[in-house]
């Protein structure tokens, strides 16, 4: 497909807007308009002229079948396949697509993750088309997004609460605005950018290599002579079947009308990043979901593997997410942009203050939002933000808002220059203000707040989701402050107060040096903040009375639903660190002990017709990698039986598996490990970080 026939057909195979307007009733599109601005239901009329436009649209570019395609509470996406064939009255075939079809599918509930919400004969669950979200064309089925609800109506998705959460900070910004006079502002917008990294290795090599096929990273595998202490692959030139890959990539995502920008060779050889424009927040999450299965399946088609794991290799740098977030009115004002308006300033910084509380107040949150039990490999290891959440704001901002908070007045003094207002200076502000912090895991980069904490494999929608409620709840608090002031003045005077307030409560959160340095988890401590080092530890905070307070405030979730999550995220990392036991007993069994035991053999061997004291000590290395190999094999498999069989909750059995299952893991990985550095190549018979990170594209 040459260039101009790519950008062509750019958004071809997404029922979205333009698309709409096109093909709908000039009424019909209207009300669909309508419903979507008011959040209103759809009556059976307009949703069957909806259904038989998408139907005749989707059957014209090839599609037999459509599907509400959910997001349950697996991370990834799920979807049932429908025809749009039916026997009529005659049994005679029909192409049928109604309304009903379209708005609500049923599924078996039962099926997935409910934390208990549902027994498993209790199967009957919902899905309801998100109207919101525009439905496209996938591998010639027609997907239309929906949310996933129980028979009671109890949220099984990702998308329903972060649909909520949408509305709930849509809401709280529109009252700020709306007081500093922009009385037209009707609906505010959290607008996200997601940066994805993965790795791409050879696919024979990675069939080969169980762990990577069952737990999407390595168990065992020493470093290569060479990994990425050169520098030398970020921003390098893409290897040729990488490029290539990619550009089938590009051709998916852009029909799909996904504006994948930005792509280039990340720092660990093998690595990647894909960087789309901004979205409004619902939508780069159905987007990014996407993106990583676009990714994987393109892979296949060129004997590739994609690896979306936080951590698939030991020693080399791991991939996040980065989720760029912002809010943006319904009149295309970014409420993180400084402005050349003074009263917009103000605004600006009311917004900036607003922020830094909310994560001051629930960083547990934030925590627990970004991770998984493959992030806890990636963070704070000097390549990814440490787990304790701060905010990087630039020295400038960082500035304005502590000479603003020791101020008595609205004016106040930088560096070179004598009692400059801030509002003033701020019109002034570069975009560019300062230079990035990338140990930052909350950083704000101009106009928008870049949160590098989120893991690559990760559904991004739980991290929205909270940072669109707690900032709601915040912003909320303000606008019940302000509510009752009329003039101009007092506004712009409590505003200023409120900050001033907010910044002495909250600056602890601020920090703008290296949070990989060991300096900064004493000074973190000293000033109170929290660090959780891993993820199964940070879990509880979706039960705490004040989460449970604040989702159930704004109908995010429920208290069940939240006591249910809990369990389905305890029993998840329960289940993949015990996914990563079998495979390493296996692997060990099958793998690693006879390759020992040939090695032993041919040390045996020689040591039989000679008395060289390197072929004795040889001989005696290799038995003791032996008997502690498999002493540590037998350790592991007791241990986690134990564990697993005991009758403790989910959560207390993934504090036990962190305590003392990880800890033989390693060390099994570390005696491996050295046994691969040090013996015959014919000996190891796995593919080694050799082959999968130098040798393979």
């Amino acid at each position: 497909m040459d260039a101009i026939k790519q950008f062509e057909n750019f958004g071809s195979l997404v029922f979205n807007e333009p698309c709409m307007k096109e093909n709908l009733p000039r009424p019909i599109y209207k009300k669909w308009k309508e419903s979507i601005v008011n959040e209103n239901s759809l009556d059976r009329h307009t949703a069957d002229a909806i259904a038989h436009a998408m139907k005749t649209w989707a059957i014209s570019k090839n599609v037999t079948h459509f599907t509400h395609w959910f997001q349950p509470l697996t991370g990834s996406t799920a979807e049932k396949h429908d025809s749009f064939i039916e026997p009529d009255e005659n049994g005679q075939p029909i192409i049928r697509f109604s309304g009903k079809s379209l708005i609500k599918g049923e599924s078996d509930a039962s099926s997935f993750p409910s934390g208990g919400l549902r027994a498993t004969f209790e199967a009957r669950g919902y899905t309801y088309w998100d109207i919101s979200s525009p439905a496209f064309i996938r591998d010639n089925i027609l997907c239309i997004p929906t949310v996933f609800v129980s028979y009671n109506g109890e949220s099984l998705d990702k998308k329903a609460p972060l649909l909520k959460s949408i509305e709930a900070v849509s809401n709280a910004a529109v009252k700020i605005v709306n007081i500093f006079g922009d009385k037209e502002v009707k609906q505010v917008f959290p607008m996200v950018g997601l940066e994805q990294e993965y790795f791409i290795i050879d696919r024979t090599l990675y069939k080969n290599r169980l762990d990577l096929m069952l737990c999407n990273r390595t168990l065992i595998g020493s470093l290569p002579p060479k990994s990425q202490e050169l520098d030398d692959h970020y921003f390098g030139s893409i290897p040729t079947r990488v490029a290539n890959f990619m550009k089938e990539v590009n051709e998916s995502l852009w029909q799909l009308g996904i504006y994948a920008k930005a792509e280039h060779n990340e720092v660990a050889p093998c690595q990647f990043e894909i960087a789309p424009i901004f979205s409004s927040c619902n939508i780069a999450v159905d987007q990014n979901q996407l993106i990583m299965d676009i990714l994987k399946k393109t892979a296949e088609k060129h004997d590739l593997a994609c690896l979306l794991h936080e951590k698939p290799f030991n020693g080399v740098n791991g991939s996040g997410k980065h989720n760029n977030w912002s809010l943006v009115t319904d009149d295309n004002q970014n409420l993180y942009e400084p402005g050349e308006k003074p009263g917009e300033n103000v605004r600006f910084l009311l917004f900036m203050c607003a922020f830094i509380k909310a994560v001051d107040k629930y960083p547990e949150l934030l925590r627990m939002g970004a991770s998984n039990a493959g992030n806890d490999l990636r963070l704070g290891t000097s390549e990814a933000p440490p787990a304790i959440i701060s905010i990087y704001l630039g020295d400038f901002i960082e500035e304005i808002l502590s000479n603003l908070e020791s101020s008595n007045s609205t004016s106040i003094s930088r560096a070179n220059q004598v009692s400059v207002s801030p509002i003033t200076n701020l019109s002034y502000l570069p975009k560019d203000n300062t230079d990035r912090n990338r140990t930052s895991p909350m950083a704000f980069t101009g106009n928008k707040f870049e949160f590098r904490m989120l893991g690559s494999s990760l559904s991004s929608s739980s991290t929205n989701t909270f940072i669109n409620t707690i900032v709601a709840e915040v912003l909320d608090e303000i606008a019940k402050e302000l509510s009752d002031l009329k003039y101009k003045h007092d506004i712009r005077k409590e505003s200023l107060d409120i900050c001033k307030r907010i910044i002495k409560q909250h600056k602890r959160i601020l920090f703008s040096k290296d949070g990989y340095s060991n300096d900064w988890l004493i000074e973190a401590k000293n000033r109170g903040l929290v660090n959780i080092e891993t993820y199964v530890e940070s879990i509880n905070s979706l039960i705490d009375d004040k989460a449970i307070n604040l989702f159930t405030k704004y109908n995010i979730y429920s208290k069940i639903e939240l006591y249910a999550r809990h369990e389905i995220l305890a029993q998840q990392y329960n289940k993949t660190i015990g996914i990563e036991v079998k495979t390493l007993i296996y692997m060990i069994k099958k793998n690693i002990v006879p390759n020992i035991m040939q090695e032993l053999n041919d040390y045996l061997t020689i040591a039989s017709k000679t008395n060289i004291d390197f072929i004795t000590n040889k001989v005696s290395q290799l038995s003791c990698i032996l008997t502690d190999t498999t002493n540590l094999l037998d350790k592991l498999e007791l241990e986690y039986k134990k564990i697993i069989d005991s009758t403790l909750p989910s959560i207390d059995k993934g504090l036990k598996i962190k305590n003392e299952i990880n800890p033989i893991i390693n060390q099994i990985r570390s005696i491996v490990d050295n046994f691969e550095d040090n013996c015959n190549c014919k000996n190891y018979t796995l593919p080694t970080y050799v082959d999968m990170l130098n040798r393979t594209i």
